[in-house]
């Protein structure tokens, strides 16, 4: 039998197989594009130009994936609707877009009415906080599809930027800086591993607390997924943004790649920043190693923007007042690898 290429892989999610699935489809998918679909495949968010308007519209799609495990464990709910409005947000954001309105899909074997009003809280309080209509959604129940009281939940999100405001990573010029925001735990990446790790091969349960930690597992794993809108607002109102990476699946060498011009280099400083506890104890109870920890995880550090060097403390200031709590974490360089992790 062969061996699975990672500890991921071997939890059950192969982040290689995916991607040379997805190479494979590109062609077919770039055949379905009108002449109004704008930018190729690859982004944080799709692009379709807005007739008459002057502007583009982002979308995403995305879902909570296996955090649903915990919440169903934890028996709460109120936090996974949040944790994919602003998953999506964060993702359309990245491309300078400000979101406009929201659709839902939660499907079961069978809908708990307790359950239900606690995900429409969920997804009610993002979207107010975001300033996102929650327009529609599907409710679906499917006996024998899904497991009995589990449930599936996943959004899209449309937003809109003027087509002369879009940040796609073109203007990342060497020199340029890396400005790091922090992540409030996983977010919505890697619960596979993550479970894997603090459940199967750690013993633990969501009620223990976590070792190093005052805190219980579940909530841990619960925290809600963040929303970068407001301190992006407040740094692009400061100073011109080049670039922006949402750290999910993938870690920092897919997503960061994603928006890296030919011919040069993210190199990212690990010493920078501390990974919070939960990562750390995730690695050594699952012997992860750590370069696979900053291909699945966040490590702490959730969304990154690139900015001049002349422009980095007018930019770190405008964060702070946000609320922030930015760390330069690294620079632009000549190279021919798009991502370097450095120490």
């Amino acid at each position: 039998m062969k061996k699975p290429a990672s500890a991921y892989a071997a939890a059950g999610v192969d982040i290689d197989a995916k991607m040379r699935a997805l190479r494979r489809a590109r062609r077919g998918i770039e055949r379905t594009f009108t002449e109004d679909a704008a930018g190729g495949i690859g982004a944080f968010g799709g692009l379709f130009r807005a007739p008459g308007r002057g502007r583009l519209l982002v979308a995403s799609t995305d879902g909570v994936g296996t955090k649903l495990k915990v919440a169903h464990l934890a028996g709460r709910h109120d936090t996974v609707g949040q944790d994919l409005v602003n998953h999506c947000v964060n993702d359309i954001l990245v491309q300078g877009a400000e979101p406009l309105f929201f659709l839902d899909y939660i499907g079961a074997a069978r809908l708990d009415a307790g359950v239900l009003a606690a995900l429409l809280r969920g997804l009610c309080k993002a979207c107010r906080a975001n300033g996102c209509a929650l327009i529609g959604g599907e409710t679906a129940e499917l006996p024998g599809l899904y497991p009995p009281g589990e449930y599936d939940l996943v959004g899209t999100i449309v937003g809109q930027t003027p087509r002369g405001a879009l940040i796609d990573g073109s203007a990342i010029r060497e020199r340029d800086v890396w400005i790091g925001l922090r992540s409030s735990g996983l977010h919505t990446n890697g619960y596979t591993l993550a479970r894997k790790a603090i459940f199967e091969t750690a013993g633990l349960t969501v009620a223990d607390r976590l070792p190093g930690t005052r805190r219980r597992v579940g909530d841990l794993l619960l925290d809600v997924h963040r929303s970068y809108l407001a301190p992006v607002r407040a740094v692009r109102a400061a100073v011109k943004v080049r670039g922006m990476a949402h750290i999910t699946g993938g870690g920092f060498p897919d997503n960061v790649a994603r928006i890296m011009p030919d011919g040069l280099c993210a190199v990212l400083d690990r010493a920078a920043w501390t990974p919070p506890p939960l990562f750390r104890f995730i690695a050594e109870a699952g012997e992860v190693d750590r370069e696979e920890m900053y291909r699945v995880f966040n490590m702490g550090i959730g969304f990154v923007i690139a900015v001049r060097p002349r422009d980095v403390l007018p930019a770190i200031a405008a964060l702070r007042a946000a609320g922030e709590r930015p760390v330069p974490i690294g620079n632009v360089q000549a190279g021919r690898t798009r991502v370097r992790l450095a120490n």
